[in-house]
């Protein structure tokens, strides 16, 4: 269950975002900052759980030969707009692409219900450089939490803009936070409990001298969160420096499917059994006893070359309006069994399992590249 880590050089310097028929810097296209929260105004948000019903889920076409590479990256845009597509049969999605490669997009999304977006953006993982949406005070907003290129491991002056300019393509205002954290960071039930890795939340790269109580408060705020679980994880070995959306997920309020390693060779051997001891001694924010499961990682590749990066966890998967998107390897036997659990899990969603091996080879999944937005 390898994850990415530093792909090319990943290092990025052209400016901001773009949209079609709009000049000057991005806050100028919306209003400036009068669309905001800031800290001490008073108000206070929730973030709905991901099987809450959507408006919509944001994507990016956003793969580039400086960071994939000429060789995988075909393989990686079909990816994405296979995702993009399957998505798409559930509820719309929005697509960021750069102006020269809407074409591109265009034939390989065929008809699919999709919404593309001219932007400049530098990468493709939507789920880190978007905003959180958040409901409350009668509104809904989008959470910037200053994304840094996963604690300055790659430089992404466009994409640390991308939230801003989401936000302001839903029409939403902006709540800040000197916060700095990704989506993939942060898995929520809905009713106030969140599972957080420390070695991504409380890594120096991202927030030095932050302790958990701290973390904790300015989720409250955030977020409308009253119980944080926290996960070890482990730091340094993927770009992420483990994301929780590769070790749990909420299943429901009070169900969460955890990810397990069975590779002894794995750096996430250990740490994925770990996490299952404090996932089986955790409560809920209501004080419920979690039920929790397990996604047992392929054992075969159909990518008889992956290398260490390859992302090979069936717990990346995504939620949207009546289905769960997940992958599958070429592991007959894992991918079955991972369909069967979800089906399960999941008795009123179709679920439907789909080849990202590119992008898996880059250490991400479907989960990554996706970042929903509720609906009003």
């Amino acid at each position: 269950m390898e994850r990415r880590r530093f792909m090319r050089s990943g290092i990025l310097t052209m400016g901001g975002l773009l949209l079609a028929g709009c000049d000057g810097p991005i806050s100028s296209w919306f209003g400036g900052d009068s669309g905001t929260s800031h800290p001490g105004d008073g108000r206070s948000w929730v973030m709905p759980d991901e099987g809450a019903p959507h408006k919509r889920t944001w994507m990016a076409f956003g793969a580039s030969e400086a960071i994939w590479g000429r060789l995988m990256l075909p393989q990686v845009r079909q990816n994405l707009a296979t995702i993009a597509a399957t998505v798409s049969r559930f509820e719309p999605v929005s697509m960021l692409v750069r102006r020269d490669e809407l074409d591109m997009a265009r034939n390989l999304l065929g008809g699919a219900n999709v919404e593309l977006i001219v932007a400049e953006v530098d990468d493709l993982w939507m789920r880190d450089t978007g905003p959180v949406f958040v409901k409350g005070n009668g509104t809904k907003a989008g959470v910037d939490f200053n994304f840094n290129g996963w604690g300055g491991k790659q430089q992404h002056r466009r994409d640390a803009e991308v939230a801003t300019f989401v936000e302001g393509r839903a029409g939403v205002e902006t709540v800040h936070t000197d916060l700095v954290l990704e989506g993939g960071g942060l898995e929520v039930d809905g009713e106030g409990t969140a599972i957080i890795t420390e070695s991504c939340v409380l890594n120096s790269n991202r927030n030095k001298g932050w302790k958990k109580p701290d973390v904790e408060a300015e989720l409250h705020r955030l977020l409308g969160l009253e119980k944080v679980i926290w996960l070890p994880g482990i730091a340094g070995h993927d770009i992420t420096d483990g994301h929780t959306d590769f070790y749990a997920r909420f299943a429901r309020p009070g169900v969460v499917v955890a990810g397990l390693d069975n590779n002894e060779e794995s750096f996430d051997y250990d740490v994925t059994r770990r996490h299952l001891d404090i996932l089986h001694n955790a409560t809920d924010a209501q004080g419920r006893p979690l039920e929790v499961e397990t996604l047992e990682s392929p054992s075969e590749l159909r990518d008889k070359g992956a290398g260490d990066d390859f992302a090979a966890g069936y717990i990346n998967f995504y939620l949207c309006n009546g289905g769960v998107i997940a992958p599958e390897f070429g592991d007959a036997y894992t991918d079955a069994a991972a369909r069967n659990t979800l089906a399960r899990l999941f008795p009123d969603r179709q679920v439907a399992q789909i080849d990202i091996d590119a992008i898996a080879a880059g250490g991400g999944g479907i989960h990554c590249t996706t970042q929903q937005e509720p609906v009003d």
